[in-house]
């Protein structure tokens, strides 16, 4: 695997175990989302993150085995020039049904020696 891929892949990575950190003490329900403007604002961040990690990762490499990755990456997009339009309710389906299983990807790619990119 390239360095370059392996990197963005661990950024990715630490990114999840980021966005995973905001619900230590908090409970992970979509109220107490709602309700903390600075967690919405940090998971948008690391969204964007993410999909610009993805973004690199498919310039080289455009047939990785990762699912969705046009749409996380349109997901930042919207998220940077569409600010005004980016909806909690999709937000938060990244957060619980999105971001476990890019999550379980991206470790297996990383455990994956076979993998040569």
């Amino acid at each position: 695997m390239k360095d370059e891929i392996k990197t963005w892949l661990f950024d990715i990575l630490k990114t999840i175990e980021e966005v995973d950190s905001f619900f230590l003490d908090t409970p992970k329900e979509f109220s107490s989302y709602l309700n903390d403007l600075r967690t919405r604002r940090a998971i948008e961040r690391n969204v964007e993150i993410i999909g610009e990690a993805l973004s690199r990762i498919i310039l080289l490499e455009p047939i990785i085995a990762i699912s969705n990755t046009r749409n996380i990456v349109d997901t930042r997009n919207r998220i940077i020039h569409g600010y005004d339009t980016v909806s909690n309710e999709i937000m938060w389906s990244i957060v619980t049904e999105h971001i476990p299983i890019l999550q379980a990807e991206i470790i297996k790619l990383l455990e994956d020696e076979r993998i040569d990119f």
